[in-house]
Formats: structure tokens, C-alpha cells, sequence
């Protein structure tokens, strides 16, 4: 009998201690704490007049700055206290919003030394007006930036059509005025929802593109603008865009104009160089104010 309780205890031995170590195993599981929840520190907020923008964690709006032509930060000096740099530190996706992407944020550093996050290569800002002496940033839900100056614009995912103020520089190397003259002065003119510069061709009659060939052989040159959508800053009139037809292809307009990239401008932001080619005024970037296109 003593023979056969000790070969039974040899076998339930190893099963007492395989259900010990489990019930350890699941008190430890049970104790191990929740990893803590990550805040959305960039999100997509909707305004019934502006549409679909970017805001921080706390609601508050986001802007593009159009002297900031070439991507970086043009806003020295005492800009920054009326609109701070926004930044986030390690970045990550898990970070962001519904409806938006990590490969379009990326870090810039500004010449005071801060970081700047940047939105599909527009920096990004606070806006932060003076009140009583001090500036105090703008309220949640509040999108009093947008339009300020000409150049300050809520930053919305989907622009087809953004400003940028800045130097034109001819492919000839010379500076021109807006008027096309040698000069110094910085322009307003049109560019994509990147920051890249669209031209109109000066034979061009209303809604006619008189440059582009039907096998498209030349339009590597003066590359068209094809979209079809229609999202601007609120200082523009959307009623003043429109299509045209190019041999089945759609071409963006404005006042009757169609648009066109310049080719050796490489896709580089803030370069101009197509407003000396072949001379100045031939192909001039597209300004708000300018006179619609002849009829045809």
C-alpha cells in the first residue's frame, strides 16, 4: 500500500506544481498595469466656412505662413510671440488623427534654434494676438488667424491652391518686381497644395491652353496642373476657378486661365524660375488680382 501511495504522489506532484506556477503566472498577468493612453497631438477639426483644418490636442488651430515659400521657417524675431512655432517631440503615429499621415510631418529647425513641425512641407504655427499687452494664444475652436495680413492661412489637409510671398528669380538669375521688371520685392502669386509655382501662358485665351500638344510631347516643359477639386484659401474666390479640357486630360483655370508647372523648377518650393522664359511676363505666375484671360 505504501509502495502505491508514493507512485501516486510521484505523478500528482508535477501536476500540483504546473497549476501553482499557472495561478503565479495569472496573478502576475492580472497585476501588470495598462499601458497609459496616447494623446492625439495633432487631429482634423471641421468649420462649417473653412472646412476640414488642423488643430493641436486642445482644439486649437494650426497655420501656413506664405513667406514660407521655400518650407522653411520665415518668421524671425518678434513674429514668433504673434505666432509660436508648434512642435511635437518624437512624433508618432498613434499621435494623429483620423485622416491623417506621418509621412507628411517632418521637422525643421528654425534659425533661433527651435524645432518646427511641418505639415506636407508647410511649417507649422500657433497664432497668439496681443491683448492687453500680451499675447495670449488663440482659443480653442477659434480660427480668428486665417487671412490675417494676406499671408496667414488655417492648415488644411486637401489645398489645391495655396499663396506663397516671395522673390521672383528668372531662370536667367535676375530678380524681377511683379511687374515683371528687374527689381527687389517680394510677390504674391498661386502655387499647388505644396508649395509649388503655377504659371499661365500669356497666348492663352479663355479656357483655351494653346501650349500643350495632343501626343503631350512638350508637356514635360509646361507641365499642366490636371485636378479637378477645388480647395482654397479663404481669400480667394472658388468661383473664379473652373476646368478646361486639354485632349482629355483636365486642366485647372483661374479667370479663365490655364495653369501650368515649370518643368526645370525640379519641384523645388519657391522656385520661379519660368517668369524669365523665354522673357519676362511670357509665363507669368498666376496672382489673385490678375486681369482674366482674353476670350477666345
Amino acid at each position: 500500500m505504501k509502495h502505491l501511495f508514493r507512485n501516486s504522489l510521484r505523478f500528482l506532484l508535477p501536476a500540483l506544481l504546473l497549476f501553482t506556477f499557472s495561478c503565479d503566472d495569472d496573478k502576475e498577468d492580472n497585476n501588470t498595469p495598462t499601458p497609459p493612453t496616447v494623446t492625439e497631438q495633432v487631429k482634423l477639426q471641421n468649420s462649417s466656412s473653412l472646412g476640414s483644418y488642423l488643430v493641436d490636442k486642445d482644439g486649437r488651430a494650426l497655420y501656413y505662413f506664405s513667406n514660407d515659400a521655400d518650407g522653411q521657417n520665415n518668421c524671425p524675431g518678434g513674429c514668433e510671440a504673434l505666432w509660436p512655432y508648434f512642435f511635437v517631440e518624437n512624433l508618432t503615429a498613434d499621435m494623429l488623427g483620423d485622416g491623417l499621415d506621418l509621412a507628411d510631418f517632418a521637422t525643421i529647425t528654425a534659425a533661433n534654434g527651435k524645432k518646427q513641425l511641418t505639415y506636407k512641407t508647410w511649417p507649422l504655427y500657433y497664432y497668439a494676438p496681443a491683448a492687453n499687452g500680451t499675447n495670449t494664444l488663440e482659443a480653442p475652436n477659434q480660427t480668428t488667424g486665417e487671412g490675417v495680413g494676406g499671408v496667414w492661412f488655417v492648415a488644411k489637409p486637401d489645398y489645391t491652391i495655396m499663396l506663397v510671398n516671395t522673390q521672383l528669380v528668372g531662370d536667367d538669375g535676375k530678380n524681377y518686381k511683379s511687374d515683371y521688371t528687374e527689381g527687389e520685392g517680394k510677390t504674391i502669386y498661386f502655387t499647388d497644395g505644396k508649395g509649388l509655382t503655377l504659371y499661365g501662358f500669356k497666348p492663352d485665351k479663355a479656357n483655351k491652353n494653346t501650349w500643350t500638344k495632343s501626343d503631350f510631347s512638350n508637356n514635360s516643359i509646361w507641365p499642366i496642373y490636371e485636378t479637378d477639386k477645388v480647395v482654397v484659401p479663404s481669400t480667394l474666390d472658388k468661383a473664379l476657378f473652373s476646368t478646361t479640357d486639354v485632349f482629355g486630360k483636365k486642366q485647372l483655370t483661374y479667370k479663365g486661365w490655364p495653369l501650368y508647372y515649370f518643368g526645370p523648377d525640379d519641384e523645388v518650393r519657391g522656385s520661379n524660375k519660368g517668369v524669365s522664359v523665354p522673357s519676362p511676363g511670357v509665363w507669368p505666375v498666376i496672382q489673385k488680382d490678375i486681369a482674366a484671360a482674353p476670350p477666345q
